[in-house]
């Protein structure tokens, strides 16, 4: 396996994921702005380091890695140009998803609550979802708080994979 000569790589982003994710959920609120510009960092370092696993391995999935790692790139020159855009940019984007889940969410449950039991679950989580969105979107503070955790979770989820990945290679590279 090529790529576990990369492994290091792998376990370098997965720690920077996890300490990024720490950060995000112990200050969401106070510390948005400076969030939206250690997410850019974080885009533009891991899309370095996914360009560089991309370019010395030399396996089928290198075009794959390439192609994160310029996005990677984009992404965080972009938020670290204009990190109030970024943000404002996050919040209507999720605030606009939100909503729309929610709605199809209620439409879906509507439509087959003939054919499963429950629907109550799935239009209580589309009404859940709407209103996320609407406070969002009426309440942006409230979306940075949120956001801040969001990004926190998922940061501290994909850390936690790519350092157990990381550690797979490792058994590989030889």
């Amino acid at each position: 396996m090529l790529l576990a000569r990369t492994w290091w790589m792998f376990l370098i982003r997965g720690v920077l994921a996890l300490i990024f994710g720490v950060v995000a959920i112990l200050s969401p609120a106070t510390a948005f702005i400076s969030l939206v510009l250690i997410f850019g960092a974080f885009a533009f370092v891991d899309g370095v380091f996914a360009l560089i696993a991309g370019i010395t391995a030399k396996s089928e999935n290198w075009l794959w890695l390439i192609l994160e790692g310029v996005i990677g790139l984009f992404i965080g020159v972009v938020t670290l140009i204009q990190p109030a855009a970024m943000g404002e940019a996050w919040l209507i984007l999720i605030a606009v998803w939100a909503i729309v889940t929610g709605i199809f969410e209620v439409v879906t449950a509507i439509r087959i609550r003939k054919l499963i039991e429950g629907e109550f679950w799935m239009i209580l989580s589309g009404l859940i979802s709407f209103a996320f969105g609407v406070l969002v979107l009426l309440n942006p503070m409230s979306g940075a708080v949120a956001v801040g955790f969001i990004i926190g979770i998922y940061a501290v989820m994909f850390g936690a994979t790519l350092i157990a990945l990381s550690l797979r290679l490792r058994r590989h590279a030889a």
